[in-house]
């Protein structure tokens, strides 16, 4: 069964690019076909699969003003298996520029769906905003996969995204879950972590993974070389992190 998930969490600098580039890395070293969609105008996910996004001929931008198909738009990656549709800087006007289009947050998931039996996951990267970017992944997405930071303000902004999620499920998609939470960043030598990781289990009635991604020096240099750590580092923690994370998201489709 083909999986649709969204990387979504309104707060910046969680881990939410790196969870995008590295689970679909893994879900791909694991023999899945993956499609990667950029929503992110940062491009940061783009590049970190080695894609130059400067040089992209077809993005995301252009699927949501209707100029061209899905199809034309996706990417081989440096990784076997692992197809993107990569992101421009154009993405942060597409708000402005979709005002008043009718069934705009339909966009993406109309073109995805003409695509999506080719894929048993397609994981799209969202801004770390709520916006028409956001609600188109929403409104495509099947899940919701939340990466937190093991740190003091985790919880903030996490009642506005499940909010967010809620109104999106009443009004546009109600087929739309939270898939679960994933803890990034997570340092052992520190009590907080532990401690933060205790509090989100204790108030968030959510599914919860196991895996928890810890802080990689390698994790963090893996980007600058266009690699996924899986391939840069390949025996890292951070590697064995987002592994074991894939093998976790993928036990769930089966159940």
């Amino acid at each position: 069964m083909n999986r649709v998930i969204a990387i979504s969490n309104q707060k910046g600098g969680v881990g939410k690019t790196t969870t995008a580039i590295n689970l679909s890395a893994c879900l791909a070293e694991k023999g899945k076909n993956v499609l990667v969609i950029d929503m992110d105008p940062q491009g940061n996910t783009t590049s970190g699969l080695g894609i130059d996004r400067e040089n992209a001929r077809h993005t995301s931008y252009q699927i949501l003003l209707e100029e061209i198909s899905i199809k034309e738009a996706i990417t081989p990656s440096v990784v076997e298996r692992l197809a993107v549709v990569p992101s421009e800087r154009g993405l942060v006007g597409a708000e402005v520029e979709l005002t008043g289009k009718q069934n705009k947050e339909y966009i993406l998931k109309n073109e995805v769906d003409k695509i999506r039996e080719k894929y048993d996951f397609i994981i799209i990267d969202c801004p770390p905003s709520l916006n028409i970017l956001t609600v188109n992944a929403m409104t495509t997405a099947d899940t919701i996969l939340v990466p937190i930071q093991c740190e003091y303000y985790a919880l903030e902004g996490l009642s506005e995204l499940m909010y967010t999620i809620e109104l999106v499920k009443e009004r546009l998609n109600p087929k739309l879950e939270i898939e679960g939470v994933v803890f990034t960043m997570y340092d052992a030598r520190t009590c907080l972590s532990l401690q933060v990781v205790e509090n989100v289990k204790d108030n968030l009635h959510q599914n919860i993974y196991k895996s928890i991604i810890p802080r990689n020096v390698r994790l963090a240099e893996a980007p600058s070389h266009g690699l996924p750590i899986n391939i840069y580092e390949p025996k890292s923690t951070g590697a064995e992190g987002y592994r074991s994370l894939a093998e976790e998201v993928i036990e769930r489709g089966n159940e």
